[in-house]
Protein backbone atom coordinates (compact mmCIF):
# COMPACT_ATOMS: atom_id res chain seq x y z
CA UNK A 1 0.00 0.00 0.00
CA UNK A 2 2.87 2.40 0.86
CA UNK A 3 4.61 1.89 -2.53
CA UNK A 4 1.19 3.03 -3.97
CA UNK A 5 0.98 6.76 -2.90
CA UNK A 6 1.77 9.27 -5.21
CA UNK A 7 0.69 12.50 -4.19
CA UNK A 8 3.00 14.64 -3.41
CA UNK A 9 5.27 13.22 -5.87
CA UNK A 10 6.99 15.12 -9.04
CA UNK A 11 6.18 13.07 -12.67
CA UNK A 12 9.14 14.37 -14.93
CA UNK A 13 8.15 14.63 -18.90
CA UNK A 14 7.73 17.15 -21.09
CA UNK A 15 4.52 18.94 -21.53
CA UNK A 16 2.43 22.25 -22.05
CA UNK A 17 1.36 21.94 -18.03
CA UNK A 18 4.39 21.42 -17.29
CA UNK A 19 5.71 24.41 -18.90
CA UNK A 20 2.73 26.64 -17.13
CA UNK A 21 3.62 29.15 -14.50
CA UNK A 22 3.42 27.56 -11.44
CA UNK A 23 0.85 30.40 -10.24
CA UNK A 24 -1.39 29.63 -13.37
CA UNK A 25 -1.46 26.12 -12.26
CA UNK A 26 -2.20 26.87 -8.37
CA UNK A 27 -5.07 29.38 -9.26
CA UNK A 28 -6.18 26.65 -11.56
CA UNK A 29 -6.20 23.92 -8.60
CA UNK A 30 -8.55 26.25 -6.63
CA UNK A 31 -10.31 27.65 -9.26
CA UNK A 32 -11.16 23.65 -9.77
CA UNK A 33 -11.71 22.38 -6.11
CA UNK A 34 -14.30 25.35 -6.06
CA UNK A 35 -16.38 24.16 -9.10
CA UNK A 36 -16.23 20.51 -7.44
CA UNK A 37 -18.47 22.31 -4.44
CA UNK A 38 -20.60 24.43 -6.87
CA UNK A 39 -21.41 21.42 -8.96
CA UNK A 40 -24.59 19.99 -7.76
CA UNK A 41 -25.89 17.58 -10.52
CA UNK A 42 -24.56 14.33 -12.72
CA UNK A 43 -24.29 16.58 -15.58
CA UNK A 44 -21.70 19.15 -13.90
CA UNK A 45 -19.59 16.23 -12.82
CA UNK A 46 -19.37 14.88 -15.76
CA UNK A 47 -18.58 18.05 -17.34
CA UNK A 48 -15.69 18.36 -14.40
CA UNK A 49 -14.47 15.21 -15.18
CA UNK A 50 -14.21 15.21 -18.99
CA UNK A 51 -12.32 18.76 -17.98
CA UNK A 52 -9.86 16.77 -15.63
CA UNK A 53 -9.34 14.43 -18.73
CA UNK A 54 -8.26 16.55 -21.07
CA UNK A 55 -5.71 18.45 -18.61
CA UNK A 56 -4.29 14.88 -17.48
CA UNK A 57 -3.45 13.96 -21.29
CA UNK A 58 -1.98 17.48 -22.05
CA UNK A 59 0.32 16.80 -18.58
CA UNK A 60 1.51 14.01 -20.19
CA UNK A 61 1.27 11.93 -16.75
CA UNK A 62 -0.46 8.48 -16.94
CA UNK A 63 -3.72 7.83 -15.74
CA UNK A 64 -2.69 4.81 -14.15
CA UNK A 65 0.12 6.38 -12.29
CA UNK A 66 -2.31 8.88 -10.81
CA UNK A 67 -5.30 6.26 -10.00
CA UNK A 68 -2.60 4.94 -7.64
CA UNK A 69 -2.71 7.47 -5.03
CA UNK A 70 -6.46 6.95 -5.27
CA UNK A 71 -5.78 3.58 -3.27
CA UNK A 72 -4.28 5.31 -0.11
CA UNK A 73 -8.08 7.22 0.19
CA UNK A 74 -10.41 4.14 -0.17
CA UNK A 75 -11.25 3.70 3.17
CA UNK A 76 -12.11 7.21 3.96
CA UNK A 77 -14.37 7.25 0.40
CA UNK A 78 -16.04 4.24 1.55
CA UNK A 79 -17.12 5.62 5.03
CA UNK A 80 -18.12 8.44 3.63
CA UNK A 81 -20.51 6.51 1.45
CA UNK A 82 -21.83 4.70 3.99
CA UNK A 83 -22.38 7.38 6.58
CA UNK A 84 -24.73 9.34 3.68
CA UNK A 85 -26.22 6.13 2.36
CA UNK A 86 -27.56 5.27 6.01
CA UNK A 87 -27.70 8.78 7.30
CA UNK A 88 -29.61 10.95 4.96
CA UNK A 89 -33.55 11.30 4.95
CA UNK A 90 -35.75 9.99 2.20
CA UNK A 91 -37.49 6.97 0.92
CA UNK A 92 -36.28 4.13 2.15
CA UNK A 93 -34.62 1.37 -0.43
CA UNK A 94 -33.41 -1.19 2.30
CA UNK A 95 -32.76 -1.76 5.86
CA UNK A 96 -29.54 -3.45 8.02
CA UNK A 97 -29.85 -4.08 11.24
CA UNK A 98 -32.29 -1.54 11.51
CA UNK A 99 -30.46 1.12 10.30
CA UNK A 100 -32.93 2.32 6.57
CA UNK A 101 -30.53 3.11 3.60
CA UNK A 102 -32.75 5.56 1.56
CA UNK A 103 -32.83 6.43 -1.88
CA UNK A 104 -31.78 9.87 -1.49
CA UNK A 105 -29.00 8.97 0.37
CA UNK A 106 -27.49 6.54 -2.26
CA UNK A 107 -27.49 9.78 -5.07
CA UNK A 108 -25.60 11.47 -2.08
CA UNK A 109 -23.07 9.28 -1.56
CA UNK A 110 -22.61 8.46 -5.32
CA UNK A 111 -22.23 12.61 -5.78
CA UNK A 112 -19.87 12.57 -2.48
CA UNK A 113 -17.35 9.83 -3.86
CA UNK A 114 -17.15 11.24 -7.55
CA UNK A 115 -16.40 14.35 -6.00
CA UNK A 116 -13.75 13.55 -3.15
CA UNK A 117 -12.21 11.37 -6.42
CA UNK A 118 -12.09 14.39 -8.11
CA UNK A 119 -10.49 15.97 -5.98
CA UNK A 120 -7.63 14.10 -5.11
CA UNK A 121 -7.16 13.59 -8.98
CA UNK A 122 -7.52 17.55 -9.29
CA UNK A 123 -5.03 18.36 -6.96
CA UNK A 124 -2.69 15.71 -7.58
CA UNK A 125 -1.79 16.62 -10.91
CA UNK A 126 -0.72 20.09 -9.78
CA UNK A 127 1.97 18.11 -7.09
CA UNK A 128 2.70 16.02 -10.40
CA UNK A 129 3.35 18.58 -13.13
CA UNK A 130 5.29 21.01 -10.33
CA UNK A 131 8.25 20.79 -9.07
CA UNK A 132 8.13 21.75 -4.95
CA UNK A 133 10.96 24.40 -6.03
CA UNK A 134 8.57 26.07 -8.37
CA UNK A 135 5.45 25.35 -5.99
CA UNK A 136 7.57 27.01 -3.37
CA UNK A 137 8.22 29.94 -5.45
CA UNK A 138 4.70 30.78 -6.98
CA UNK A 139 3.02 30.45 -3.54
CA UNK A 140 5.50 33.05 -2.35
CA UNK A 141 4.12 35.07 -5.15
CA UNK A 142 0.62 34.97 -4.92
CA UNK A 143 0.84 35.58 -1.02
CA UNK A 144 3.09 38.79 -1.27
CA UNK A 145 0.68 40.78 -1.10
CA UNK A 146 0.17 39.50 2.64
CA UNK A 147 3.60 40.68 3.92
CA UNK A 148 1.81 44.52 3.95
CA UNK A 149 -0.04 42.94 7.45
CA UNK A 150 3.11 40.98 8.37
CA UNK A 151 2.21 37.47 7.29
CA UNK A 152 5.42 35.46 7.13
CA UNK A 153 4.98 34.73 3.64
CA UNK A 154 7.99 33.05 2.75
CA UNK A 155 8.32 31.11 5.61
CA UNK A 156 4.78 29.44 4.65
CA UNK A 157 6.00 28.72 1.34
CA UNK A 158 9.20 27.27 3.01
CA UNK A 159 7.44 24.92 5.23
CA UNK A 160 4.61 23.64 2.65
CA UNK A 161 7.84 23.06 0.32
CA UNK A 162 9.73 20.87 2.71
CA UNK A 163 6.43 18.98 3.65
CA UNK A 164 5.79 17.76 0.02
CA UNK A 165 9.47 17.21 -0.39
CA UNK A 166 9.27 14.68 3.02
CA UNK A 167 6.05 13.00 1.56
CA UNK A 168 8.63 10.51 -0.55
CA UNK A 169 11.57 11.01 1.79
CA UNK A 170 9.13 8.92 4.67
CA UNK A 171 7.34 6.96 1.99
CA UNK A 172 10.97 5.23 1.40
CA UNK A 173 11.92 5.48 5.27
CA UNK A 174 8.52 3.51 5.90
CA UNK A 175 9.22 0.79 3.66
CA UNK A 176 13.02 0.35 4.87
CA UNK A 177 11.53 -0.15 8.30
CA UNK A 178 8.66 -2.30 7.64
CA UNK A 179 11.46 -4.61 5.58
CA UNK A 180 13.99 -4.40 8.91
CA UNK A 181 10.43 -5.12 11.14
CA UNK A 182 9.61 -8.11 8.87
CA UNK A 183 12.72 -9.41 9.24
CA UNK A 184 12.47 -9.55 12.89
CA UNK A 185 9.51 -11.32 12.91
CA UNK A 186 7.04 -8.87 12.53
CA UNK A 187 3.46 -9.24 10.78
CA UNK A 188 1.70 -6.58 9.40
CA UNK A 189 -1.03 -8.35 6.56
CA UNK A 190 -2.98 -11.36 9.08
CA UNK A 191 -5.08 -11.21 11.78
CA UNK A 192 -8.07 -8.51 12.48
CA UNK A 193 -8.21 -5.15 12.26
CA UNK A 194 -7.30 -4.39 16.05
CA UNK A 195 -4.18 -6.98 15.48
CA UNK A 196 -3.27 -5.25 12.57
CA UNK A 197 -3.21 -1.52 14.60
CA UNK A 198 -1.49 -3.10 17.30
CA UNK A 199 1.08 -4.76 14.82
CA UNK A 200 1.70 -0.58 13.46
CA UNK A 201 2.92 0.61 16.76
CA UNK A 202 7.10 -1.08 16.10
CA UNK A 203 6.20 0.68 12.61
CA UNK A 204 5.04 4.41 13.59
CA UNK A 205 7.55 4.31 16.60
CA UNK A 206 10.82 3.97 14.58
CA UNK A 207 8.84 6.49 11.68
CA UNK A 208 8.46 9.29 14.07
CA UNK A 209 12.29 9.27 15.91
CA UNK A 210 13.19 8.95 11.83
CA UNK A 211 11.13 11.72 11.27
CA UNK A 212 12.49 13.88 14.11
CA UNK A 213 15.91 13.46 13.50
CA UNK A 214 15.33 14.89 9.62
CA UNK A 215 13.78 17.73 10.88
CA UNK A 216 16.64 18.68 13.42
CA UNK A 217 19.12 17.85 10.83
CA UNK A 218 17.67 19.84 8.52
CA UNK A 219 16.97 22.68 10.82
CA UNK A 220 20.71 22.79 12.01
CA UNK A 221 21.46 22.79 8.14
CA UNK A 222 19.31 25.83 7.35
CA UNK A 223 20.81 27.43 10.46
CA UNK A 224 24.58 26.75 9.37
CA UNK A 225 23.75 28.28 5.63
CA UNK A 226 22.17 31.57 7.96
CA UNK A 227 18.96 31.10 6.43
CA UNK A 228 16.25 33.56 7.82
CA UNK A 229 12.62 33.72 5.80
CA UNK A 230 12.37 37.51 6.23
CA UNK A 231 15.43 38.72 3.90
CA UNK A 232 13.62 38.88 0.06
CA UNK A 233 15.65 36.30 -2.05
CA UNK A 234 16.74 36.52 -6.00
CA UNK A 235 15.27 33.63 -7.78
CA UNK A 236 17.53 31.86 -10.83
CA UNK A 237 14.67 31.60 -12.69
CA UNK A 238 12.28 34.36 -12.15
CA UNK A 239 8.65 33.81 -12.97
CA UNK A 240 7.37 35.79 -15.67
CA UNK A 241 3.87 35.46 -17.64
CA UNK A 242 3.91 34.52 -20.97
CA UNK A 243 0.85 34.16 -23.48
CA UNK A 244 0.29 30.67 -23.03
CA UNK A 245 0.14 31.44 -19.20
CA UNK A 246 -2.64 33.75 -19.75
CA UNK A 247 -4.37 31.40 -22.44
CA UNK A 248 -4.21 28.87 -19.17
CA UNK A 249 -5.88 31.27 -16.89
CA UNK A 250 -8.34 32.49 -19.64
CA UNK A 251 -9.77 28.55 -20.04
CA UNK A 252 -9.73 28.20 -16.57
CA UNK A 253 -12.25 30.94 -16.13
CA UNK A 254 -14.38 29.78 -19.30
CA UNK A 255 -14.58 26.30 -17.07
CA UNK A 256 -15.47 27.74 -14.20
CA UNK A 257 -18.18 29.60 -15.77
CA UNK A 258 -19.64 27.06 -17.54
CA UNK A 259 -19.47 24.83 -14.32
CA UNK A 260 -21.35 27.46 -12.15
CA UNK A 261 -23.62 27.65 -14.70
CA UNK A 262 -24.49 24.15 -15.41
CA UNK A 263 -27.63 22.52 -13.48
Amino acid sequence: MLREITIGQYYPVESVIHRLDPRVKILGTIGYLISLFVIKGYLGFIFAALFLGVVTKLSGVPVSYMVRGLRAIVVLVAITAVFNLFFVPGETLFTVFGIRATREGLVMAVLMTVRMVLLILGTSLMTFTTTPGNLTDGLERLMRPLEHIKVPVADIAMMMSIALRFIPILQEETVKIMKAQTARGADFDSGGLIKKVKGLVPLLVPLFVSAFRRADDLALAMEARCYSGAVRRTKMEPLVFDRVDYAGLAIMAVYLAAAIALP
